[in-house]
């Protein structure tokens, strides 16, 4: 009887031991230091291709070295580097039935080269359909893989306008797309019935940039060669137009609370040494112009090898569902939710499927390369996206957070996912995309 009430008393101490220790190593404290200084003006909004971007990616490996993280099989450092051609629009000329195009009137896709020439030997002439959607037909187009003049109603002017805003910024190409032959140029023109004759040259700046994704290491012990990944995307919008004299998008939501939460499990899972398998904690670059650190990343992997991905995007608020809860993107791919529900057993928080399948939000984050490729790749997040009135603003800053809910979401994370490490659990596999 005495040795069965010690064994007992052993047991709960030391499961209240374990509690304590999570409440001891993802403290608030850590949380604001690490959502304080990556959303901090001196960041500079972390735009891909800044110096913003690389001052975070410095503060993200100082943290994983204090934590005692390695770097990935391979790597040196950290930093897992790769390039792409950054493509700046200089100046550009449009003659249509011989008179100038006015450049307000006209928007670019898929200019790749120092300099571009077309006309009649080398483009064909289309016509959007004012009665049909603007963006089907833009997607369609700038997808088909030809050179076109493209003449647009004056019914889309407003999505014109949108549209050009976009087209304005610097295009990023990857390494073996740049000068392919397989790209094309289409020039949409507003306002414009017909072409018969045309003309048009244009004339960009090209840079190689480095671009880089901070990523670590916990081997695993029986089980090394088997990967669970915890992810976040550090960068965001960087510098935009001014709101009451605030220019710079913080992005503390989006997606430094993500990223904090990747950091913290990290500090958690190393203190408690009982990964079976090795953990990847991975901060992505270029999740905002097209997931280029994760479609990067996801090509360093077997994806056979990889047995889950926790992908963590915008946990700073209350999800729809209340306190203590987040969705997952997904849900019903995998048993990965369940898996991690169950072991939440006995506690407050829950996870629910994702309740917005009309914002497609399974496929316009990090997970998606991986589970294209048959990963339990999953988001985690609490975003109420169909309201959110400070998503991709100025004013998505850390004064706008609630930091308890980002420690109670971490905290539910790092619980749920003990028999996923450890080896005990291993969640089913999401059919692969079709290329």
């Amino acid at each position: 009887m005495k040795k069965t009430f010690l064994f007992t008393l052993v047991a709960f101490a030391g499961l209240q031991l374990k509690a304590q220790n999570i409440d001891k190593i993802i403290t608030k404290e850590y949380a604001d230091h690490l959502i304080k200084t990556l959303s901090a003006d001196d960041m500079q909004g972390r735009a891909t291709f800044t110096p913003g971007i690389d001052k975070a990616a410095t503060f993200i490996e100082s943290e994983f070295k204090k934590i005692g993280l390695q770097p990935l099989a391979g790597e040196k450092t950290f930093r897992q580097s790769f390039f792409r051609y950054q493509i700046t629009n200089e100046s550009g000329n449009l003659k249509i039935d011989g008179q100038e195009v006015s450049s307000e009137n006209f928007m670019v896709s898929g200019l790749i080269s120092e300099t571009v020439s077309l006309d009649k030997s080398n483009t064909t002439v289309s016509k959007l359909d004012p009665d049909k959607p603007f963006v089907a037909q833009f997607r369609a187009i700038t997808a088909a893989g030809k050179n076109q003049i493209v003449l647009v109603d004056n019914k889309f002017a407003d999505n014109f306008r949108r549209y050009k805003g976009f087209l304005n910024r610097p295009s990023s190409i990857a390494e073996k797309d740049f000068n392919s032959p397989k790209m094309a140029v289409q020039i949409f023109v507003l306002g414009k019935d017909t072409c018969t004759d045309f003309t048009a040259t244009f004339k960009n700046k090209v840079n190689k940039m480095p671009l880089f994704n901070v990523a670590g290491m916990i081997p695993g012990k029986s089980k090394a060669k088997e990967l669970v990944v915890f992810s976040g995307h550090y960068d965001h919008l960087g510098i935009t137009k001014s709101v009451d004299g605030d220019s710079i998008a913080n992005g503390a939501d989006d997606d430094a609370s993500g990223t904090t939460a990747m950091i913290a499990l990290a500090k958690y899972y190393k203190a408690q040494k009982n990964n079976e398998r090795t953990l990847i904690f991975v901060a992505f670059t270029a999740e905002e112009i097209g997931g280029f650190g994760a479609k990067y990343f996801s090509q360093k992997l077997n994806p056979d090898e990889v047995v889950a991905m926790f992908n963590i995007e915008m946990i700073g608020k209350d999800s729809k569902f209340g306190k203590n809860t987040a969705f997952i993107t997904g849900y019903e791919r995998s048993d990965f939710g369940k898996i991690l529900q169950k072991n939440l057993s006995g506690t407050e928080f829950t996870f629910h499927p994702d309740p917005y399948p009309d914002q497609n939000l399974f496929y316009r984050s990090d997970n998606a390369t991986l589970a294209a490729l048959g990963v339990p790749a999953h988001t985690i997040s609490t975003d109420k996206i169909d309201i959110d009135k400070l998503y991709h603003t100025v004013k998505d800053e850390y004064s706008s957070l609630d930091v308890e809910n980002i420690l109670s979401t971490i905290k539910a994370i790092a619980k749920s996912a003990t028999t996923i490490i450890n080896g005990t659990d291993t969640p089913t596999r999401i059919p692969k995309l079709q290329q």
